[in-house]
């Protein structure tokens, strides 16, 4: 299976792909570490006038390492993740990203505060359920809900743009050669032929059973495989919307006081189309005025006449005009009518184009969404008086479930359960919020914490009850599984050594047909074998492919079979692709050619923007950020050259 990898790893296809991980890597992979308001001698990276504080390294990495855990099917330690380089590679892929907004930032390419605002505004998680509109409210909540502060997410939201805004420039108009295509076709559709015989597991003698000490040792030489996370068993404490009932009928008059403050946002307000020309005194208003009510009269050139710029609102309210008298005075004027204003910015002539009625809503028609809305926060208001109610015992001196029961709601115990919400057979635990795991891991045992907001109106409050370490599990428990990984290796090494020694003969000249029959199998022939069609047959293993399409005719390899054993093949021949058909792959391989192009100019800057941008790394401080000791070198530091390397094979993968 290594012998596979490596050998797609040569080819261009997985340089495209390759490229399209380190950069989305890079740009995405990590997520939620940018600070902008943090002192530098704090930072663990520092990129220009940019910082990176240890808090925000240490959620970076804890992002990182639970989607390799969740790959490789198991909780790891920091220690198992240093030692696999998790660490540095977050730190890398943090620094590139941080070097190449800097670049970006140094190159002029800075969105501006409306385009921010405005993309925000377009975010539908920020709007108000009732009004379906932008609520800066709902913005707050969520923000706070997914603890990012509005400083930090605007920053992420400014880089992911400016990200955007030079990718378009680099792109714009790119297409690669024909001729890169075309290779790439001819690459594509080029055939080849196999031979190859099995070698199975009952052509060597079966090994003697594993000892204790034999077993032991392949035990402490996949040290991380047999670790068991630390467990943790937790009492928990809600506190929920869901846990209280509200059926008590809605006052009218509430629901009328309610109404009246949100009419007008839950209304449809009049818009008008207008036009503004400023007069500079009372005689150019009055020409101004006199030229506007012309019929077919074009204000631009009316104003041009006067030596200004007419102003044009189009299907706008009355709050968006700018000076608040020409608002009002323009919404009084009838469709098609000018009028001349003293406003609070000066002298203005104003014409209406056109009237859009407002719609008023009424009382009916949102009665429903307002009593939901009443309803939602008098449940809220009961929880906070649970949360006090807790919090007074709690603060009396009475333990987490002393003081659950005072304040009559119940408690739930949970575990033995993992940092990553896994239970001891390795299943996802129900109702495990990061939140409530990031305080049960930040207390010891026999701790609680403090009543904590858990997002959507919940809150919670949590004891550690037990502490169980990681620790290797004992021998016995794994003894057969380590039997039979130790039993399959030894088969293979002994078929490998049978197969070396039939690839040695037909290196000399044997004839293949009479080394198969020799080795008690027989010869398999697949012709024409493409590297499109090639994953569809399943009875030719991806190691014997990865050695076929990597092979010149005549070469013989050994290869892993699909199941136990070995396979010892020869590359026969190779096809050149029917030349009718190169036009049409070439035109169907040349957009994702140009896809895999782009990426790489892209993976390109980001080095690029380590080599020029001064980039300092505090490994050390990194290091104490996610519970580590510090190394005995000095913290590294200095200018780092080179970008982020892609996440290879995950720690633990086989």
């Amino acid at each position: 299976m290594l012998a596979a990898i490596r050998t797609f790893a040569k080819s261009w296809v997985a340089s495209v792909l390759f490229g399209l991980l380190i950069v989305s890597f890079v740009v995405f992979g990590i997520g939620n570490y940018r600070s902008f308001v943090h002192p530098v001698g704090n930072a663990v990276i520092t990129a220009g006038s940019r910082t990176v504080t240890p808090i925000d390294y240490k959620r970076a990495f804890d992002n990182y390492k639970s989607r390799v855990e969740q790959q490789v099917g198991q909780q790891i330690t920091p220690e198992i993740a240093a030692e696999n380089g998790l660490d540095r590679r977050v730190l890398e892929g943090i620094a590139t990203t941080e070097a190449f907004s800097e670049m970006l930032n140094k190159m002029g390419i800075r969105p501006s505060d409306k385009l921010v605002g405005d993309e925000i505004r377009k975010i539908p998680a920020f709007f108000d359920q009732v009004t379906g509109r932008f609520d800066k409210a709902s913005y707050a909540k969520r923000l706070a809900d997914n603890n990012l502060s509005v400083t930090t997410f605007e920053g992420q939201l400014r880089d992911q743009i400016a990200d955007q805004q030079a990718a378009s420039g680099l792109i714009a108009g790119l297409r690669i050669p024909r001729a890169y295509s075309a290779l790439a076709a001819i690459f594509t559709q080029e055939s080849r032929d196999l031979d190859y015989f099995a070698l199975e597991p009952s052509a060597v003698a079966k090994p003697a059973p594993p000892t204790d000490a034999q077993l032991t040792e392949l035990m402490n030489e996949n040290k991380a495989a047999f670790t068991r996370p630390e467990f943790r068993t937790l009492t928990v404490v809600r506190f929920s919307p869901s846990q209280v009932t509200v059926n008590t009928p809605i006052d009218p008059a509430e629901l009328q006081k309610r109404f009246n403050f949100r009419k007008d946002t839950l209304s449809t307000p009049e818009t008008r189309t207008l036009v503004q020309i400023p007069a500079k005194d009372a005689q150019t208003a009055l020409t101004i005025a006199k030229n506007l009510s012309k019929e077919g009269a074009d204000p631009a050139l009316v104003a041009k006449s006067a030596g200004v710029e007419a102003i044009t609102y189009a299907n706008k309210p009355q709050s968006a005009i700018a000076d608040p008298k020409v608002g009002a005075a323009a919404f009084q004027t009838p469709a098609g009518q000018v009028a001349t204003v003293k406003g609070q910015l000066g002298l203005a002539v104003v014409k209406v184009i056109s009237v859009t009625p407002g719609r008023a809503v009424t009382l009916d028609e949102v009665k429903p969404a307002l009593e939901a809305e009443i309803r939602k926060d008098q449940s809220a208001e009961k929880v906070y008086q649970l949360t006090q109610a807790y919090d007074d015992a709690h603060q009396g001196g009475a333990n987490l479930a002393a003081a659950a029961a005072k304040a009559g709601v119940p408690t739930q115990t949970i575990g033995p359960v993992t940092q990553n919400g896994r239970d001891e057979q390795g299943q996802p635990v129900q109702g495990l919020s990061p939140k409530l795991m990031e305080a049960a891991w930040g207390l010891p045992a026999g701790g609680e914490s403090e009543v904590e907001e858990a997002g959507n109106g919940e809150f919670f409050a949590v004891r550690v009850e037990k502490v169980t370490p990681p620790a290797m599990q004992p021998l016995a428990d794994v003894r057969d599984k380590l039997a039979t990984v130790w039993t399959n290796r030894e088969v293979i090494k002994a078929l490998q050594a049978k197969a070396d020694g039939y690839v040695a003969q037909l290196n000399k000249g044997e004839s293949f047909d009479a080394v198969a029959k020799a080795a008690g199998s027989s010869v398999v022939k697949v012709a024409g074998i493409d590297r499109r069609s090639a994953s569809q047959n399943k009875e030719l293993s991806p190691d014997l492919l990865g050695h076929l399409f990597n092979a010149k005719p005549g070469d013989v390899f050994t290869a892993q079979n699909t199941h136990l054993g070995l396979l010892v093949g020869k590359m026969e021949a190779v096809h050149v692709g029917d030349p009718a058909m190169l036009a049409q792959t070439e035109e169907q391989i040349r957009p994702q050619m140009n896809g895999g192009y782009l990426r790489e100019i892209g993976e390109t800057a980001h080095v690029a923007a380590r080599e020029r941008i001064k980039v300092t790394i505090n490994a050390n401080r990194a290091r104490e950020a996610i519970g580590l000791e510090p190394q005995d070198a000095k913290a590294i530091g200095g200018k780092a050259t080179g970008g982020a390397k892609a996440p290879g094979k995950p720690p633990l993968a086989k």
